[in-house]
């Protein structure tokens, strides 16, 4: 009987909420690509889709309202760059699928059958406001990470968004410990696992007469014609001045490199060059130490002064818990706000800002088109806040993924309420499915 009802909770799980066609009124209305909020205003989900967003819209006859009593109402926050699905508990390698050091494949490396959509990270990243998130490999015997994918964090069993939607690679000290010790070997490996991946292309049988002495197998050499070919985008983890300037002459080689710098600590030092190229970047502002030696550029005001000179710039959360606490967005965007406050330092504007989490992120991986903002098309993740999102403290009232309402309680929760007033009665030491 006990197991019966187990496979039925189970089966629950799996089948998807449906979609709802609701209408959030009376809200300070956060588009997410960068314009001012709207007081007053209405965004209209239909079908799983924004269909309208802004003062005075038109709400369709017979459509569900909530009323927002003015609190802010954004798009859902897109993380941008993660490792959520592939952690539970970091500590406990039986759990953490993010780095995979002792296989024989590298750039063809799918995440996406390791993700796990029922992990604890999951629940607690979505009660913070979190709706998608670009997940990245952490890394793989060679230099080439594999192949990361965009998700969302609703409460089911469904959460893809796109497989195979990035690769990841990493350059300066972690990219010279994969290549043999040195830069000079890094960049020559880089080239030569993409040459070889081009002659392939051209010759696929070229492959099996290379034998044991290959420079590439063949799950890696198809990911990576994608990236040659600029129909997957390459994000680069790099952080020294120099180095960034010879992942940008990359292009020279493959002019379809559709590159995404992460980390950039000292992008700021190079942003001319990084803005003529038109490479977005992704940082994580509390990168304000020089916690190594390609770092010694580290300063807080690196997205100011990289959005200044007209990078397209991302606010995430990696090297600070990037599986667990990708809530902590909010809070670094926000700390950019009171930064551009500041006598000699750089911030953003608040509307800067939340799109840094929301519609920037989004553009970065191609898709500004589906997700990141509340444009007309794009899903429908829509969050109600208790007050303004970037501040601290700040949460969700409210949220809907893909047009379905989204629970907010965690595991923590359910763990606090149990033993807040412990009492003897006939529950058993487990959790009731």
């Amino acid at each position: 009987m006990i197991r019966a009802l187990l496979l039925s909770a189970a089966a629950l799980l799996a089948l998807p909420a449906a979609a709802q066609d609701v209408a959030v009124v009376n809200a300070t209305l956060v588009i997410g690509d960068g314009s001012p909020p709207i007081a007053g205003g209405t965004v209209v989900v239909r079908g799983g889709k924004i269909v309208s967003a802004g003062a005075n819209i038109q709400i369709p006859a017979g459509i569900e309202r909530v009323d927002a009593e003015g609190h802010y109402v954004t798009p859902g926050i897109v993380a941008a760059f993660s490792r959520v699905g592939l952690t539970e508990v970091d500590a406990v390698s039986g759990t953490n699928d993010r780095s995979a050091p002792r296989t024989r494949f590298s750039a063809g490396l799918d995440i996406a059958p390791a993700l796990n959509p029922m992990g604890s990270p999951i629940a607690v990243n979505r009660a913070a406001g979190v709706t998608r998130a670009i997940v990245a490999p952490g890394g793989s015997s060679n230099l080439f990470a594999g192949q990361g994918a965009v998700v969302d964090l609703a409460d089911d069993m469904d959460m893809v968004t796109r497989p195979r939607a990035l690769q990841f690679v990493a350059f300066g000290e972690a990219g010279s410990a994969k290549a043999g010790g040195s830069r000079a070997a890094t960049f020559l490996l880089f080239r030569e696992q993409l040459l070889a991946a081009r002659s392939y292309a051209r010759n696929p049988a070229a492959l099996a007469e290379w034998g044991n002495d290959a420079m590439i197998q063949r799950a890696d050499a198809d990911a990576l014609i994608r990236v040659i070919e600029g129909a997957t985008p390459l994000f680069v983890r790099v952080d020294r001045a120099a180095d960034i300037l010879n992942v940008l002459k990359l292009k020279g080689d493959f002019p379809a490199l559709k590159l995404v710098l992460v980390g950039a600590t000292e992008g700021w030092m190079v942003a001319r060059e990084i803005a003529a190229a038109k490479v977005p970047v992704l940082v994580s502002p509390l990168t304000d130490l020089p916690g190594s030696f390609e770092r010694l550029g580290a300063t807080q005001s690196n997205a100011g002064r990289m959005k200044a000179a007209g990078i397209d710039v991302s606010v995430g959360v990696f090297d600070d818990d990037d599986a667990h606490k990708m809530g902590y967005a909010t809070q670094y965007a926000g700390n950019l706000v009171g930064l551009a406050k500041m006598p000699g330092a750089s911030g953003l504007s608040w509307d800067q800002a939340f799109a840094s989490i929301s519609s920037a992120p989004a553009r970065a991986v191609g898709m500004d088109g589906e997700i990141g903002s509340l444009r007309p098309g794009r899903v429908g993740d829509v969050v109600i806040w208790d007050k303004d999102p970037l501040e601290l403290g700040s949460r969700p009232r409210a949220i809907w993924i893909d047009g379905k309402r989204q629970p907010l309680t965690t595991r923590q929760d359910r763990l606090r309420d149990r033993y807040a007033n412990p009492v003897e009665d006939a529950m058993p030491n487990a959790y009731d499915w």
